[in-house]
């Protein structure tokens, strides 16, 4: 015989879970963005030679 397993969870804790889950999608999306912006400020601040021994050019920063 099967039984089925009945979990009922607090009124709210969804609602919250989930607000919960944007504020760290949103936090993720900060950081990495702001990742990715350390880069390429750093990458512009080198000559087109050190690109060039990196295996890079100037159009290719804003790819990061």
């Amino acid at each position: 015989m099967a039984t089925v397993a009945n979990t009922n969870v607090p009124f709210g804790a969804v609602a919250t879970l989930r607000v919960v889950n944007a504020f760290v999608s949103v936090k993720e999306s900060v950081t990495e963005w702001n990742e990715a912006r350390i880069t390429r400020k750093a990458l512009s601040n080198l000559s087109d030679d050190m690109l060039s021994d990196i295996g890079l050019n100037r159009s290719e920063i804003a790819n990061f």
